[in-house]
């Protein structure tokens, strides 16, 4: 799937108050999805000893596809499409890559 079509699918669920301006819902679900991913990873460590099994694979899936969706809402907010904030990044990596700026700090290096 392209994600220019998962973000129109996903458009399609978009079911929060004032929809298409109200950027702040899908930023705050952003958030909280993320949360779920970091307790699951914090429970690998913690009950697992650090081994990620086929069943936390797709607990994790799961939680990641939340996290697909609401930042999804976030670029539709935002008028903002998945390919072009894919492509944005890949070219950023690349230069960073390039001029030797991949690892350190800052966001313009």
């Amino acid at each position: 799937m392209q994600l220019s079509d998962y973000q129109e699918k996903a458009k399609e669920t978009a079911l929060y108050p004032n929809a298409g301006k109200n950027i702040y819902y899908p930023a705050m679900g952003l958030a909280g999805e993320v949360g779920e991913v970091l307790n699951r990873v914090k429970k690998i460590m913690r009950d697992h000893d650090g081994e990620i099994t086929d069943e936390i694979k797709v607990i994790l899936k799961a939680e990641l596809g939340d996290v697909l969706w609401y930042v999804s809402a976030v670029a539709t907010e935002l008028n903002l499409s998945l390919d072009d904030i894919a492509k944005a990044n890949t070219e950023k990596l690349s230069s960073r890559k390039d001029r030797g700026v991949l690892t350190g700090s800052g966001d313009n290096r």
